[in-house]
């Protein structure tokens, strides 16, 4: 969570001041996370298959730092300190970055989504805040999203039978992304490896998509992680 503050214009000298604006930051991770709960720490999932009949896993990834990072790729510096700081380059169009558990996806031509673990959320807004210049935005949304993971051969036809998106091979190569609509919910999909896929979900559908995607999952033997 950030504030900005009002620049001061000028010294108490009389001097002109630096017209940077200044952030006030809160770390919003407490310090005891034994309480947290995720956005599906209450749901009730049902699993029907344990072994090798399983064909799709589903996991939350959950408690994240997700930020919506913005500005302009024809400014070099910003470009630059982005890369700087996240340890990966800004992705192009359809396209993400990873390094680690650090996670850089394609929103649009000036828009990218962020999604570290939660414990370096705080570190990752100081920095970019203090390498950054100029005109940019950059907003904490952790807590208005969560993160689900499908994996297994059959994860694929799920996405088939909730999205209208073409998810072949051919259009949809590991570490793309793309924004469409899962079960008629807003979503970002990230083709994270051959068998495993990860969507974002706006928290206030998390539990509608999670009980969507268990239905959906049954017929190839469904499992939870």
């Amino acid at each position: 969570m950030s504030e900005v503050l009002e620049p001061k214009k000028a010294s108490a000298a009389g001097t002109v001041a630096s017209a940077e604006p200044v952030y006030a930051l809160m770390d919003q991770r407490p310090a005891d996370m034994s309480n947290a709960e995720s956005p599906l720490s209450r749901f009730r999932w049902q699993v029907s298959s344990s072994g090798k009949n399983v064909g799709v896993v589903a996991r939350e990834l959950a408690l994240l730092g997700h930020f919506i990072l913005r500005g302009n790729v024809a400014n070099a510096d910003f470009v630059k300190g982005a890369a700087e700081v996240l340890g990966v380059e800004l992705p192009g169009t359809l396209k993400s970055n990873a390094k680690g558990n650090l996670v850089v996806r394609w929103l649009a031509p000036d828009e990218w989504l962020i999604t570290v673990p939660g414990e370096q959320a705080f570190a990752i807004e100081s920095n970019l805040r203090k390498r950054l210049t100029g005109h940019y935005s950059l907003v904490n949304v952790s807590g208005g999203q969560t993160l689900l993971v499908l994996s297994g051969a059959d994860a694929v036809n799920v996405l088939r039978k909730s999205c209208h998106y073409d998810v072949h091979d051919r259009n949809f190569p590991v570490g793309k992304v793309v924004g469409t609509t899962f079960a008629k919910a807003q979503c970002v999909i990230r083709r994270a490896g051959q068998q495993e896929w990860e969507l974002v979900i706006r928290r206030s559908f998390a539990d509608y998509l999670a009980a969507w995607i268990q239905d959906a999952a049954q017929e190839y033997g469904f499992a939870v992680k």
